[in-house]
């Protein structure tokens, strides 16, 4: 890293990290969030450890209707997110909106930066605002839009090219409104709650946002993090990956990797599901025990009564 000077965050955020590494640019100070690894390396604990809940059994009247329930109030517990499976989303479906994002990133500069956003503004392509003293910027590039209600729109941001994006965008957005009645319903049911009480906490306008990450090749991957840890400030999370594995959770003092599945949407509890659900545990907890400790987990994104989906 010697002879690398480091260029104010500002200036370094209005230049996108794609354009860098076509530049064969090594990652200067303000991205550096770890120190060159000398030590050895700390073997990663089993990934198969997160929850997977099957939501299709939970409108069943069957025995195992009951024992999903029970898992997943064991994820919410312990974990603080779960992988959610048997969702009614089509897995061609999910391909296609990892493919527009795909072929979103991968068009020239000049046709992204239509949609730029400035450095301290957050809606728009380009990279997280300056962020506090102290905090490396984050090696990556993303492209973050307002979704719902549909007048928070702002359509100078959407992307006019594929040609498909928006038309699947918006569909997208149609299926993880349904998904996120199913899952609220679902954690409310887990925890023996009326079934609309987290949606009646969100509110019929509850803002969805949407975020498409792409993570560019780092000749020092050692140095960087694509996205630091950090806790969402939202209800909660949706993250939909595609098949390279990176992303983790914080728990138990250690990082966990979740797994790619290709059909799965991981749902991460955000600091607002936090509170309700802590003080839904201190009551359950008189009734049993072992709810005692709620899990909200840390991950490697804002207040209001937001859910938010992720492409990554």
């Amino acid at each position: 890293m010697a002879g690398v000077s480091a260029l104010p965050a500002e200036i370094l955020l209005s230049k996108r990290v794609q354009e860098m590494v076509l530049n064969g640019e090594e990652p200067q100070k303000p991205y550096i969030s770890r120190d060159d690894c000398t030590n050895e390396a700390i073997p990663s604990p089993p990934s198969d450890l997160i929850p997977i809940i099957d939501l299709s059994l939970l409108s069943s009247s069957e025995p195992c209707s009951a024992q999903e329930l029970q898992r997943l109030r064991s994820a919410l517990c312990s974990w603080g997110c779960f992988q959610a499976t048997g969702h009614g989303i089509p897995k061609s479906f999910l391909d296609k909106i990892r493919q527009v994002a795909r072929d979103f990133f991968e068009q020239p500069m000049e046709e992204k930066k239509r949609h730029a956003k400035g450095v301290e503004e957050f809606e728009g392509y380009g990279a997280d605002p300056v962020p506090a003293e102290g905090q490396s910027l984050d090696w990556s590039d993303r492209l973050f839009l307002d979704v719902y209600p549909e007048d928070r729109r702002k359509h100078k941001f959407w992307p006019e090219n594929p040609k498909s994006f928006r038309e699947v965008l918006e569909e997208y957005t149609s299926r993880m409104q349904i998904f996120t009645e199913l899952v609220s319903k679902a954690m409310a049911k887990s925890l023996n709650l009326e079934a609309d009480c987290f949606l009646n906490q969100f509110g019929k306008r509850a803002a969805l946002q949407a975020r498409f990450n792409y993570y560019s090749r780092c000749q020092r991957p050692d140095l960087v993090l694509g996205l630091k840890a950090h806790a969402d400030g939202s209800g909660y999370t949706i993250i939909l990956q595609d098949d390279v594995e990176g992303l983790q959770v914080f728990k138990d003092e250690r990082w966990f990797t979740v797994p790619a599945i290709s059909d799965a949407l991981l749902v991460l509890m955000g600091d607002q599901m936090e509170v309700w659900l802590m003080l839904i545990y201190y009551v359950l907890k008189m009734q049993s025990p072992e709810l005692a400790k709620c899990s909200v987990p840390k991950h490697a994104g804002s207040g209001k009564n937001i859910l938010t989906f992720a492409v990554t």
